[in-house]
């Protein structure tokens, strides 16, 4: 039993060093690299992932605490139940915003597909091509497609070019999603992504931060914000520990999909 288990320790110890090298592998190819069975990395990637040493993605895994995140294509994947939820409950309460400055991601993108239903004339201001894509199929809702470098992974745009752009307009509500919720704040894993995030919160009258659960708890590569009065978090789960006595104490709301567990925290 003993050479097995060290065996089994020594493979996870490569997983994850692999996975913080490089994020993006998949089942097969680790499965290649450690020259096991698929079958094996996939029993791996579960024990790993029920200890909270990494993550599970589609088709492969991101380690705990790195300032990587899956491709948007893979996030799609996860959580789409509480991503639903979250989306509506934030178009019920914020859809009725005559501008609106959205950023990107799976959740974000979640919620331009519940926004796009509705019937109301708005303008939605954005550096996300998917996001823009989506609104567009609605005639009520003009878009505009902020300028700048294109980054690939996230499908946003990004440099000193969309800065400047952002910096035009003042919107009534900023939503953007988020890689990680802790007590020091809200936090974006790419960096480049996290400077347009941060510019875009600037031009807004009020907040809103649309994440679910799994993301309490993380501190992600890029402080965005601390947490203030003009935040909303909309999410699955009421948080706990450090991170909701900080938010309590800030003054931020809590809203839940449902309505008896949102906390005003105070307001």
């Amino acid at each position: 039993m003993k050479p097995t288990r060290s065996r089994k320790e020594m493979r996870h110890a490569r997983i994850l060093a692999a996975l913080e090298a490089n994020p993006t592998l998949r089942v097969n190819q680790l499965a290649d690299q450690l020259e096991v069975s698929t079958e094996t990395i996939r029993r791996d990637l579960a024990e790993l992932d029920q200890i909270g040493r990494l993550s599970r993605t589609y088709g492969g895994a991101v380690s705990a605490g790195s300032r990587f995140e899956p491709a948007l294509t893979e996030r799609l994947a996860l959580h789409v139940a509480e991503r639903r939820a979250i989306a509506e409950t934030a178009v019920d309460r914020f859809g009725d915003s005559e501008t609106l400055v959205l950023g990107g991601g799976a959740t974000m993108l979640t919620f331009a597909r519940a926004l796009r239903d509705t019937q109301q004339r708005r303008t939605v201001i954005t550096p996300a091509y998917p996001i823009a894509v989506e609104l567009s199929a609605n005639p009520l809702i003009e878009v505009m497609l902020l300028p700048g470098i294109f980054e690939p992974q996230e499908r946003v745009v990004y440099g000193p070019e969309t800065i400047r752009a952002l910096e035009r307009y003042r919107a009534e509500v900023a939503i953007i999603g988020a890689s990680g919720l802790a007590a020091a704040g809200i936090s974006e894993a790419m960096l480049q992504v996290g400077e347009i995030y941060g510019a875009l919160l600037r031009t807004a009258e009020r907040v809103v931060v649309l994440a679910d659960h799994s993301k309490f708890g993380k501190r992600a590569l890029t402080l965005l914000s601390s947490w203030s009065n003009r935040i909303s978090l909309v999410t699955d789960r009421m948080p706990e520990g450090d991170l909701y006595l900080t938010m309590r104490e800030a003054g931020a709301q809590i809203i839940l999909p449902d309505n008896s567990g949102s906390d005003s925290t105070g307001r």
